[in-house]
């Protein structure tokens, strides 16, 4: 299975509850902080959920 970066980069400030939510979900703490998960479809629909707020890339 794949692995993403995925990297808090733009503020939560003015969204929606439940994308702050998804955010906590991913585990990203603040602006700034990535983490690496598996993309997965539950994963993939988180991220695609708060696609404006987050970059992603691919990790080896």
């Amino acid at each position: 299975m794949k692995s993403v970066r995925v990297t808090w980069i733009k503020s939560t400030i003015g969204c929606k509850q439940s994308h702050r939510r998804t955010m906590e979900a991913l585990g990203l703490k603040h602006m700034g902080h990535s983490v690496v998960k598996e993309l997965n479809p539950a994963i993939k629909g988180m991220i695609d959920s708060v696609y404006f707020l987050v970059r992603v890339e691919e990790v080896a």
